[in-house]
């Protein structure tokens, strides 16, 4: 029996970030101050990208060993699955990444954090999903760093996402954060999304069975792209 696709359902009120949100200062530099215009989509935005034939250069799945020495921190394993909002694995798609150090800094020249740079670490990811839509990084748990949002503010550790669906217009970029991490409660990017629920869904869990003994702990993170149980989009 051919399996029939459930009515898409609009997220519901909060499980969204808002484009103004006070608390993040730089929301009011960027938020539209006028109704936005829809613009129609083209056929090249609604039937690609196809990453089959590689354009989007090799996999990049292990970031601990970019060149001939071995970056410093606590080794994780990130492993998730891309879904679409009936819960159909979104094959053969663009998941990238990208995260500071294990010392909270960035390999970026706008980045003048005062942490040392790691020579081992690029901090950057890419990878196709499989046919079950799961992708998979082993990686180093980025560290805390100020952002001068307000005085004496942290970010929490976290991973930044970018992923395709079936289409460019389907491109969702947000950030995975750790269980347990004390500074979401005061991060007002994990609080821009007013939902509990849809919140959480920014938090990866803590997978022992994904975990190698002795070597690296292992998280799950999936990523909805839409519908009432899509996650939430972020910076």
């Amino acid at each position: 029996m051919t399996r029939q696709p459930l009515a898409y359902a609009r997220p519901r009120p909060g499980a969204q970030p808002p484009y103004l949100h006070p608390d993040y200062c730089s929301t009011a530099k960027r938020a539209p101050a006028q109704a936005l215009v829809p613009l129609q989509h083209t056929l090249s935005e609604v039937t690609g990208p196809s990453f089959s034939s590689g354009w989007a250069g090799p996999d990049i799945v292990d970031l601990t060993r970019p060149d001939k020495g071995e970056a410093l921190g606590q080794r994780i394993i990130v492993v998730g699955r891309v879904l679409d909002e009936d819960g159909r694995p979104v094959r053969k798609t663009l998941v990238e990444l990208w995260q500071c150090n294990a010392a909270g800094r960035y390999r970026h020249p706008t980045d003048q954090h005062d942490a040392p740079l790691d020579p081992n670490f690029t901090g950057i990811g890419r990878a196709l999903t499989t046919d079950e839509g799961e992708y998979r990084f082993l990686t180093i748990k980025p560290g805390a760093y100020p952002w001068k949002n307000t005085h004496n503010a942290w970010r929490p550790s976290h991973i930044h996402y970018s992923i395709f669906g079936p289409a460019f217009a389907t491109r969702l970029i947000t950030q995975m954060y750790f269980p347990g991490d004390p500074l979401l409660a005061d991060d007002p990017i994990f609080n821009s999304v007013p939902d509990t629920a849809a919140r959480d869904r920014l938090i990866a869990h803590h997978d022992p069975n994904l975990s190698e003994a002795e070597y690296a702990l292992g998280y799950r993170f999936d990523i909805v792209l839409r519908g009432r149980a899509a996650t939430p989009l972020g910076p």
